[in-house]
């Protein structure tokens, strides 16, 4: 719980042209979820409940993104950073004096709300008018600069732009990451000018403003330089998307998981993996998927949003499995496709097995029941359930609501109960 109140302003008013786009920047995804939708989610892990999104380009699209998790409010004129944040300055959380602002990016879903709890934490703590985060990097070029004086006091924050060689020469960048007291930071954007190259109000000058009204100024670094990311083009979303990637990838494996070929495999958040299971390459597993233990995944399997898989499943090369629940010791090792099915205990799905769940207007379910031997290349027309210890033989088409009994053996299109000859 925050000390005190404390709210939260995300970035997002600009166009990002280097993306070459129909749409905001911060509305193209990463993995499952635009970059926005990061942000707004690591802000809401550390607490901070009140955020306010700045919209700018596209405000329509961007509003209809947030919905509910965050007010927006929209720049009109993109005069700079400043003038962002200074649209919310009439925001009734801001009268209690004592408030907070944290300040981040919305094209900076790399920035983890540990690192954003840290720098709240500090901010509280210290009780310094603003609280920065930096990093430390040997290629400085693109960032601003943090400015210190010889006992190690920030100075200001100086634009690449505006530097001069011994100042571009600095290792330590501005993440773009702040929280502030509120009070202060307003009456420091108040004093601003806009006497730069581009002729607007950079946030970044408060720092030098609130240095000079003799403000606490404290900061905090990360040594994890893969946070400062901000994406600003497809190939930057591309760098981000393998950062992530990996994040998830190496929490997986911590907990007990093989992934044999981590550069060959995507694993969404949100998804949860039993010990013991073994991830082979060329498998991509969606969010929101929960698989048991014991496991074996590909390769070249897709494993889609909302997918259950108990202990001891097998599912096996070129499987796509969509809104499925598979039960424990049931192989699904080849070439095959369930979507909204509920599959037993022990189940054999044979080669080139499809469910065709969908009619043209509306998905069904099929369920196949415990001990069911699925033959090679059976068509199930859903919606339709086959029944325990149920044959199906190999080529054999079930029609939609043809149910198979318990026991029964089918063959054949459509799939008949096979008669067998009394000797």
């Amino acid at each position: 719980m925050m000390k005190n109140e404390t709210a939260a302003v995300i970035l997002a008013a600009g166009e990002g042209t280097r993306m070459n786009s129909n749409y905001p920047k911060i509305l193209h995804k990463l993995g499952a979820k635009p970059l926005l939708g990061y942000v707004i989610d690591n802000v809401h892990a550390v607490g901070i409940k009140k955020i306010f999104v700045i919209t700018g380009f596209k405000s329509k699209l961007v509003k209809e993104h947030v919905g509910t998790d965050a007010k927006c409010i929209e720049q009109k004129k993109l005069l700079g950073t400043a003038d962002a944040v200074w649209q919310i300055r009439n925001e009734a959380v801001f009268k209690n004096r004592d408030a907070r602002l944290l300040v981040i990016y919305g094209d900076t879903p790399l920035v983890s709300s540990v690192t954003i709890k840290r720098l709240v934490e500090q901010n509280l703590n210290s009780e310094a008018a603003v609280t920065l985060l930096t990093v430390r990097i040997k290629d400085p070029s693109g960032y601003g600069r943090i400015i210190r004086n010889e006992r190690g006091e920030i100075l200001k924050i100086i634009e690449e732009q505006e530097a001069n060689v011994y100042e571009r020469a600095t290792e330590e960048v501005n993440v773009g990451v702040y929280i502030f007291k509120s009070a202060e930071l307003f009456k420091a954007i108040k004093q601003i000018k806009p006497d730069n190259k581009k002729k607007e109000y950079y946030l970044t000058d408060v720092v030098e403003i609130m240095r000079r009204n003799n403000s606490t100024i404290d900061s905090v670094e990360t040594d994890d330089a893969d946070e400062i990311l901000g994406i600003n083009s497809r190939f930057g979303l591309v760098r981000a998307y393998k950062i992530f990637r990996n994040r998830v990838i190496k929490k997986i494996v911590e907990s007990g998981v093989t992934v044999l070929d981590p550069e060959t495999t995507f694993i969404d958040e949100n998804v949860q993996i039993g010990k013991e299971t073994i991830i082979y390459p060329f498998t991509v597993i969606e969010r929101d998927v929960v698989i048991g233990g014991d496991c074996s995944i590909g390769p070249f399997c897709r494993i889609r949003s909302g997918c259950r898989i108990s202990d001891d499943v097998i599912v096996g090369n070129f499987v796509e499995l969509n809104r499925t629940q598979v039960a424990g010791f049931t192989r699904i090792k080849h070439q095959s496709y369930l979507g909204d099915t509920i599959v037993g205990e022990k189940v054999n799905i044979g080669a080139g097995t499809i469910v065709a769940n969908y009619d043209g207007k509306n998905k069904h379910k099929t369920f196949i029941d415990k001990n069911a031997f699925i033959g090679s290349g059976t068509i199930l027309v859903a919606p339709v359930k086959i029944g325990s210890r149920a044959v199906t033989g190999a080529g054999a088409v079930v029609p939609k609501n043809k149910n198979v009994p318990a026991g029964t053996i089918v063959v054949g299109i459509p799939a008949k109960k096979l008669n067998k000859k009394k000797r």
